[in-house]
């Protein structure tokens, strides 16, 4: 008897130390999100990423969310607290997490991080962007050719070199096709701000704007511009087809999934590196959303083709002639623009009126 005792105490202390060892194998992932998951736009295609990973990894996955962070100290407590709550990978899906994410990796060095849109890496610290600005000279060209007003407006959200990149493309390409246009620029200095956003749109369209753009998360500017009629829009970082029977004409897709998945990969089989990403339309990182039958066939046709050059590489949204808004030559003619210039734009191409905030 006491032999058999001994047995089964034997047994069940090697199920305990077996236990821990088993919940490890199950990956968690973290997700950190400026904005709620219900914000249709920016935050709500990085939780279908997530989603992706749940159904792509099954039972072999953990993932978590926090959402609405604000950028700055809060954004630093939420990532220490899903890394001491045991996360082996956490993505910060904001600009400002940067410095944040940075600052964590630093107390953990076992943990992947992954920074969305930034720039400053770490032996566990990956960046990863898409060019979105591809998608905004397939956008101006669509506003280009469609204002009645010769006049559009563009909601900007925080004035860094990615959204600076976005308004330049989409003037540019605009202008290709209407050499009258012009652009207005209202900032609200927040990613999320429905309220503000709405706002700007209004104001925007007092102004004469017929055609809205935004790098803002929300669908408010194109509840307003449902609201003037008349107005046109589109859709930004999701298809927002909520709005295709109104004034939504196309949109801007990110399309996350195929990266999450990639580097929870990397993590589970022990492959995952830093590394720097920046993809567009070719490799499928931005979409563009359904054009609708609001744009005449001969215009959805350019777009269309205009998006094919882009994704094939045989066009780049930044190729010269172009000046700086000083009128100082920027780009030669045929000469396109190189990755280290775009990533720290911080100047309007010529033509674009008013100062970039500081």
């Amino acid at each position: 008897m006491k032999k058999r005792t001994l047995l089964k105490g034997a047994v069940a202390a090697l199920a305990l130390a077996a236990a821990p060892a088993l919940a490890q194998d199950k990956t968690k992932v973290g997700f950190v999100y400026v904005g709620p998951v219900g914000d249709g736009g920016w935050t709500y295609e990085h939780d279908q990423g997530r989603k992706a990973v749940e159904a792509e990894f099954g039972d072999a996955v953990e993932t978590v969310y926090v959402e609405n962070v604000p950028e700055g100290p809060d954004a630093e407590r939420v990532i220490t607290q899903m890394a001491l709550d045991g996360a082996d990978l956490i993505f910060t899906t904001s600009f400002g997490y940067m410095d944040p994410t940075i600052n964590v990796a630093a107390k953990f060095p076992d943990v992947k991080f992954e920074h969305a849109t930034g720039y400053k890496t770490a032996p566990n610290v990956s960046v990863y962007s898409a060019r979105f600005y591809e998608g905004r000279a397939v956008q101006g060209t669509i506003a280009g050719h469609m204002t009645e007003s010769n006049v559009i407006g563009y909601i900007g959200s925080v004035p860094i070199p990615e959204v600076v990149r976005g308004i330049n493309s989409a003037y540019i390409h605009a202008k290709k096709v209407n050499p009258d246009v012009q652009f207005k620029i209202v900032w609200v200095y927040e990613w999320f701000n429905p309220a503000k956003e709405a706002d700007a749109a209004k104001v925007l369209i007092e102004q004469g704007a017929d055609v809205i753009l935004q790098h803002t998360d929300s669908t408010a500017p194109l509840a307003a511009a449902a609201e003037a009629g008349n107005v046109i829009g589109f859709g930004q970082a999701s298809d927002m087809a909520e709005y295709k029977d109104g004034p939504r004409v196309s949109s801007i897709i990110d399309n996350w999934a195929p990266y999450y998945i990639a580097r929870t990969k990397a993590v589970m089989d022990g492959t995952w590196e830093s590394t720097n990403t920046w993809d567009g339309i070719g490799p499928g990182m931005v979409g563009i959303g359904e054009i609708t039958d609001k744009v005449p066939a001969e215009v959805k046709a350019e777009a269309e083709a205009l998006q094919a050059s882009i994704a094939s590489g045989e066009y780049h949204p930044f190729t010269g002639p172009i000046k700086k808004q000083d009128g100082s030559d920027w780009l030669a003619e045929g000469e396109t623009a190189d990755d280290g210039t775009l990533a720290g734009m911080n100047f309007y191409v010529e033509g674009l009126e008013g100062e970039i905030p500081q």
